[in-house]
C-alpha cells in the first residue's frame, strides 16, 4: 500500500468516526452522562452543606432548654424543615430545567428564604460572641449552598442548550440552532437600538442573549458604528 493510499484509508476512518462522534444522539448521550456527574456532585456538596449547619441550627433553635428535654429535643427539627423545603425546590427545579420550563417568582423567593434562613441561624451565635473565625467557619457553608443552589439550575439549562445545539433544534429565544457568531449578536444589537439608548454590556446581553465576556466588546463595537454615523 503506497503512502497515499493509507492516507485516504486513515482519512476515510477519521471520516467514520467523526461522524459517530458528532451524530446528535451520541453527543447527548455523553452530555446525558455530564449532567449526571454534575447534578451528583452538586447534590453531595449542598446535602454536606446542609448536614453541617444542623448542628450549629439546633444550638440556635435550643439555647436556654435544658440537653435532653423535650424543647431541645425538638430544636433538631427546625434545620430539616427548611432543607427539606429547599430540596424538595431544587428537586422541582432540576425537572423543569432540563426542558428550560421557567417558574415563578415564589419558587426563587422560597429558595432564597430557605437559604438566608440556613445562613442566619447557622451564624447568629457566632456573630454574638464576635468571633471572625467562627463567623467564617460557619459562612462557608451555607454560602457554598447557596452559590450551588444558584448554579446547579443555570448548569443544567445550558447543558440542554447544548443538546439543542448538538441536534441543530433552535434553542428558545435564539432562533435556529447554528452557533451565533460576533457578526450576528452584533446585527441583534444594531437592530435593538435606538437613539438615547445608552450601550452598556447589561444592556446588550438582554437584547441578544450573548455571554458577559462577550458583551463588553459588542458594546464597544456598537458605541464605535453609533458615533461614526
Amino acid at each position: 500500500m503506497t503512502r497515499a493510499q493509507q492516507l485516504a484509508r486513515d482519512a476515510a476512518e477519521a471520516a467514520e468516526v467523526r461522524a459517530y462522534e458528532t451524530d446528535p444522539d451520541v453527543v447527548a448521550l455523553r452530555i446525558e452522562r455530564v449532567r449526571r456527574q454534575v447534578d451528583w456532585m452538586c447534590w453531595t456538596g449542598i446535602v454536606l452543606g446542609l448536614a453541617f449547619t444542623m448542628t450549629n441550627v439546633q444550638t440556635f433553635a435550643s439555647a436556654g432548654t435544658r440537653p435532653w428535654s423535650l424543647p431541645w429535643l425538638a430544636a433538631w427539627v427546625l434545620d430539616p424543615t427548611v432543607s427539606l423545603v429547599l430540596l424538595a425546590i431544587l428537586r422541582a427545579e432540576q425537572v423543569t430545567a432540563r426542558y428550560q420550563v421557567r417558574t415563578g417568582g415564589w419558587v426563587r423567593r422560597a429558595k432564597w428564604f430557605t437559604l438566608a434562613a440556613t445562613y442566619v441561624m447557622n451564624t447568629w451565635s457566632s456573630f454574638t460572641e464576635g468571633s471572625p473565625a467562627a463567623i467564617v467557619l460557619h459562612s462557608v457553608p451555607p454560602l457554598v449552598v447557596f452559590a450551588a443552589v444558584e448554579a446547579i439550575t443555570d448548569l443544567r439549562d445550558k447543558l440542554t442548550d447544548a443538546v439543542l445545539v448538538a441536534a441543530g433544534q433552535p434553542r428558545p429565544g435564539h432562533g435556529t440552532g447554528r452557533r451565533k457568531l460576533f457578526a450576528d449578536y452584533l446585527a441583534d444589537a444594531r437592530t435593538n437600538w435606538t437613539p438615547g439608548v445608552d450601550i452598556t454590556p447589561a444592556w446588550v446581553r438582554q437584547m441578544t442573549g450573548c455571554s458577559r465576556g462577550l458583551s463588553p466588546r459588542l458594546a464597544k463595537a456598537l458605541r464605535a458604528e453609533v458615533a461614526d454615523d
